[in-house]
């Protein structure tokens, strides 16, 4: 899937590991039910939860136009005996 882009290893996703909860960027249009369908079958495993949050946005100057770049990770939280792969290979 094209929308889902990195997994997120912060502070607090690694802390969250401990809880099963594993951090995930995604493109901003993407909805829970989309990114839970995807991880269920790409991965083999069981969501029991999801949890998503925008972050702030960045200015980015190219020349005279000003954009933001819109950004949104999910936090997943799998089922017991369930797991992911630390990277995802490109």
């Amino acid at each position: 899937m094209d929308g889902i882009k990195d997994q997120v290893l912060t502070g607090k996703s690694i802390r969250l590991l401990r809880n099963n909860q594993y951090t995930f960027e995604v493109d901003a249009e993407l909805t829970k039910p989309k990114v839970k369908d995807w991880i269920e079958r790409f991965f083999r495993v069981k969501v029991k939860g999801m949890n998503s949050y925008r972050l702030p946005n960045k200015k980015k100057k190219k020349k005279s136009l000003e954009s933001f770049d819109s950004r949104k990770r999910m936090i997943i939280t799998l089922q017991e005996n369930y797991s992911i792969p630390f990277f995802l290979d490109d």
